[in-house]
């Protein structure tokens, strides 16, 4: 392997850039076209916005518009305000940042652990509501003396500073032989600044921003005008206002994703590729591979982000149970066997009586084993079922029924199931008349379901 740095570096800021290339070639197996990722998860703070923590920072000096021992303020969805804490802490600026709530709690706390001042606000509100995080984040400013805002969404250093590094960088690690620049859009900056190079040096690349289903840019993109966004979970990109850090004449088309595809794929690069990154990443990687798909042609290229480390997504797109519960991932299908072994340890596998039990015996273990159902089992196989209501209506109105057998006033048989069998498909065999089912597995009767076991687990208490 090549030797890397090879010469130790002054500081922190001076490790920016230069992130390595990796191709994608297990998502994206059996594709002619190549993909490969920019890992700009290798930046000091861990994402592509270090690249204009740092630029925003050393332009709001060269203007004199900050000064020692000044404050930067912004509204980001994270990864903006570590590169500006980083480069803060080193020239010795203090830091206040606002989040939208929807953010996972690794941000919020990356942000403190740097130092930096973090203030909460609502992600369901208008843009132009004070409790927006953008204009929160102006009305600090307004408030604080000595106070920028590094103001990501407008400031042309955002764009510029991709123009310089991201851009370059693209063309020289792929001698020139990129085809086509995928990238997310939240500020704009990473795909209208690296896109506007790729394209000054070949005017026939392709440049295709991704965009989460439910923003307002694809749709501006399309007609110059704003619609209708709904609420979306990848956190970075996308948005319900119009930028200027945009180039939208560099953009050759917008792509929307759904959140499900772009977490998913996150996943896969997780446990494909071993890349740890986050949902925003998740969707380049997805649009890449539509893209590669289409083309189609061996001596293409396609380059997209790698945008941050998924290490800030663990309790979000890294937990199954979010996932689950944001309907963004199925829940594993649980079979009956598995339902079985949830129940609490103590009663028998199954409760069953013989064709000539006493209805008085039947009555009696299903009031010491705390069921409503026992069947009716003769030589390893049910012949009938019994339910506790049923029988307690009719011993209350001929008391003489107790000491009948069994067989005299059982009911049909209940349904068979193999152990094997989902619980999710058992609903529309629990009815009125038939509510419960057994379990058998190599031919043996292990066990029963009812229908308030299915709902204890349905309601998650089993």
């Amino acid at each position: 392997m090549k030797p890397q740095h090879l010469e130790p570096y002054p500081s922190t800021l001076e490790t920016i850039g230069w992130t390595p290339l990796i191709r994608l070639g297990r998502v994206g197996a059996g594709l002619a076209t190549p993909v490969f990722g920019k890992a700009e998860y290798v930046n000091p703070g861990g994402s592509v916005k270090d690249r204009i923590g740092l630029a925003i920072i050393e332009a709001a000096e060269a203007t004199d518009e900050l000064k020692s021992g000044g404050t930067i303020v912004e509204g980001t969805s994270g990864n903006t305000g570590v590169g500006l804490a980083i480069a803060a802490a080193l020239k010795g600026y203090h830091c206040i940042f606002t989040l939208p709530d929807k953010m996972s709690q690794e941000k919020v706390r990356l942000l403190r652990a740097y130092g930096a001042e973090v203030v909460i606000t609502p992600t369901a509100v208008p843009p132009d509501h004070p409790e927006n995080y953008v204009m929160k984040a102006k009305q600090i400013v307004h408030d604080t003396p000595g106070a920028v805002l590094a103001n990501q969404f407008y400031n042309q250093v955002n764009p510029e500073a991709h123009y310089r590094t991201t851009g370059p960088e693209i063309w020289e690690q792929t001698r020139g032989k990129v085809t086509h620049f995928v990238a997310g859009a939240g500020t704009g900056g990473t795909v209208s600044g690296a896109g506007k190079f790729l394209k000054e040096k070949n005017p026939a690349i392709k440049v295709i921003a991704g965009d989460p289903v439910g923003s307002l840019y694809t749709g501006y993109h399309r007609n110059r005008a704003l619609g209708e966004g709904s609420p979306y979970k990848v956190e970075g990109i996308g948005g319900d206002k119009v930028p200027s850090t945009v180039w939208w004449d560099v953009i050759d088309e917008f792509r929307q994703v759904p959140d499900r595809d772009s977490m998913r794929m996150a996943r896969r690069l997780a446990r494909e590729e071993g890349l740890l990154v986050g949902g925003s990443t998740g969707l380049n990687v997805v649009i890449s591979l539509q893209v590669a798909a289409e083309v189609n042609a061996a001596g293409a290229c396609v380059v997209t982000i790698l945008c941050d480390t998924g290490e800030r997504y663990l309790s979000k797109i890294f937990d199954d149970d979010w996932m689950q519960e944001n309907q963004l991932l199925e829940a594993p299908r649980l079979s009956v066997e598995q339902l079985l072994a949830r129940r609490p340890k103590g009663a028998p596998e199954l409760v069953s009586v013989t064709p000539a039990a006493q209805v008085r015996q039947a009555l009696n273990l299903m009031s010491t084993w705390s069921v409503s159902q026992i069947p009716v089992v003769d030589d390893g196989q049910c012949v009938g079922g019994l339910t506790e209501s049923t029988l307690m209506t009719r011993a209350l109105a001929q008391p003489a029924m107790l000491d009948r057998p069994v067989r005299e006033v059982m009911d049909p048989p209940f349904p068979v199931v193999d152990a094997a069998f989902p619980t999710d498909r058992l609903a529309p065999m629990l009815t009125r008349e038939s509510p419960a089912t057994l379990v058998q597995k190599d031919g043996k009767l292990i066990g029963i379901v009812s229908r308030y076991d299915l709902l204890q687990q349905l309601i998650g208490t089993r």
